[in-house]
């Protein structure tokens, strides 16, 4: 062994020298160690061969080997496993099968036709209890398969059911148990029973007077209009310069709720004529300051009122779903109409031929136009995408114009029920007041975005882009606007409860006052005079301001 090594060596150190002359070569050729690893090893019984363990010895974990291995080929176990968990280690995949739910097997070593309560390894207990079920054997089997009507070929589209068949077995309805038709009977009753009471049974209408008697010595009921005021309300001339309100002057409280409308008398305005929640309307003297009538005959708030063109009679209508007619003097009801919807404005037909005729925007969207004398709809207005909130007549009564929560404002021919101007943008706001100016030629709009847009109101119902009033918070309120007799002024309520006043020729807001504690719903400037303003609020109060 060692003579081989040493021939390593020297083979090594031969092949590797490259200075070696020739003829030491040729030395060690001949010399007979050199050529000695060309030459097969001697075979005898005196050569060994080295053993060499490269790897070290690593110690064996005891789980490795604790299991019994499973031929992949093997169909049955031949063994009663104590852990079924285990089992699953040990299946090849393949094979694995659900032993965990069962703890107790057939011996295989047992014949079929032989099995008896002692055939059985595991839980032998259970097994007889289950009398040797297993858990394939124990699961519950589901019915046969309900089967639906046929309906016919995919071709034929009258015939074809398809996925919507019924099942065959199905049965069109089902009849309800006898406590349960005993209460579905119980609130079909109490429903007819609440819908036939506000049908059929509206709220009674009367009367409370305010004043000893209704008329004067001279017999003249509170409808005449005074002559001793100091100032001509039975002249059509407006006066020639208007001046800011500066003071209060008086405060009616007659209503215990929020005010949501206040009217004055037409032509003369010595009457005013205002509209609650508290469901009362009240008929008050300007001059005088004096509330002489409350009508009552809403069940709920009063929303709008209006009067005809002579003041002898006013509309009211209310969140009962009622209009109510009733006459000036004497505060009776004259007639009431409903279709079952809230009412949001009325209006009258300013014609002297039409009065007759009045209009009112409904929460379902429409403009319905009633003939008092018959008492029944002659039009129906149904063009709106949202409850109507305004209606104001223009271009002398032959046109009205609406406003609607759909953001619109739309131009209607006095009977037509097609609007043939419709106003759009997307830039617009719903605009749930409208005021027409005492000269006819604009209409002032309360929009929902704090500012009150200018309308023309002829013709072509452009938007004046130069006449935009701010300063004011309205966002969420109908706060009504209004224009002083001789066009010099703009006047409206905010939510703040103040009354503002704009410049109209520079669109400038002049004066603010805090009028009431809550909204400032309305204000009204005195078409005679020329600093008188009356605005009432949420807070109950009617306040006149000069």
């Amino acid at each position: 062994m060692s003579s081989a090594i040493e021939s390593l060596v020297s083979y090594r150190s031969d092949s590797d020298s490259e200075n070696e002359s020739d003829s030491s070569s040729r030395n060690d050729i001949n010399d007979p160690d050199a050529t000695a690893h060309l030459k097969p090893l001697p075979s005898g019984p005196t050569m060994t061969l080295a053993v060499l363990n490269a790897a070290p010895e690593v110690a064996v974990k005891e789980s490795v080997e604790t299991g019994q291995h499973l031929d992949p080929a093997l169909k049955e176990v031949t063994f009663n496993p104590t852990n079924p968990t285990e089992t699953f280690k040990l299946w090849p995949p393949q094979g694995i099968c659900c032993l965990a739910m069962q703890s107790y097997a057939l011996d295989p070593s047992v014949g079929t036709a032989e099995v008896t309560n002692s055939s059985y390894i595991g839980a032998v207990d259970e097994a007889e209890k289950n009398k040797g079920i297993t858990v394939f054997e124990a699961a519950a089997k589901t019915g046969d398969k309900r089967k639906k009507v046929k309906g016919g070929e995919a071709g034929e589209i009258e015939t074809f059911l398809g996925p919507w068949a019924k099942y065959a077995d199905e049965k069109d309805g089902a009849k309800p148990s006898e406590e349960m038709q005993k209460e579905l009977d119980e609130i079909t009753a109490k429903r007819q029973k609440k819908g036939r009471n506000e049908e059929e049974a509206p709220a009674e209408e009367k009367t409370v007077l305010h004043v000893k008697d209704m008329y004067d010595y001279q017999g003249r009921s509170y409808l005449h209009v005074p002559q001793d005021v100091g100032i001509n309300l039975r002249t059509a001339d407006v006066p020639d310069k208007c001046y800011l309100p500066k003071k209060q002057i008086h405060v009616w409280t007659g209503h215990t709720k929020g005010v949501s409308a206040i009217r004055l008398f037409p032509a003369s305005g010595h009457l005013l004529l205002s509209a609650s929640m508290d469901c009362k309307i009240k008929i008050c003297n300007v001059y005088w300051f004096r509330v002489f009538k409350s009508p009552l005959g809403h069940s709920k708030a009063v929303r709008d009122i209006c009067y005809n063109n002579d003041g002898t009679k006013f509309m009211s209508a209310a969140y009962d779903r009622y209009l109510k007619l009733w006459d000036t003097e004497t505060g009776q009801c004259i007639s009431r109409f409903t279709n079952r919807k809230v009412p949001y404005c009325v209006k009258f037909n300013p014609d002297e031929d039409k009065q007759n005729l009045f209009v009112a925007g409904m929460s379902d969207k429409k403009i319905v136009q009633w003939d008092i004398r018959t008492g029944e709809v002659v039009q129906e207005y149904d063009r709106h995408l949202g409850a109507v909130n305004t209606i104001t007549f223009v271009d002398e009564n032959r046109r009205f114009v609406s406003t609607s929560d759909d953001k619109s404002l739309r131009v209607w021919e006095w009977d037509i029920p097609v609007d043939f101007k419709y106003i759009a943008e997307p830039s617009m706001h719903s605009m749930p007041a409208v005021t027409l100016s005492p000269n006819g030629k604009w209409l002032a709009c309360q929009s929902m975005d704090n500012q009150i847009l200018i309308f023309g109101a002829q013709n072509r119902f452009r938007l004046n882009k130069k006449k935009i009033f701010k300063g004011h918070m309205v966002a969420g309120y109908a706060c009504q606007v209004d224009f002083s007799p001789d066009m010099s002024y703009v006047v409206s309520g905010d939510a703040d409860g103040k009354l503002n006043i704009w410049d109209w020729k520079t669109t400038k807001l002049y004066h603010r006052i805090k009028a009431h504690d809550k909204v400032c719903i309305s204000a009204l400037w005195h078409p005679h005079e020329t600093s008188k303003v009356i605005t009432c609020g949420w807070d109950g109060l009617i306040k006149l301001w000069d």
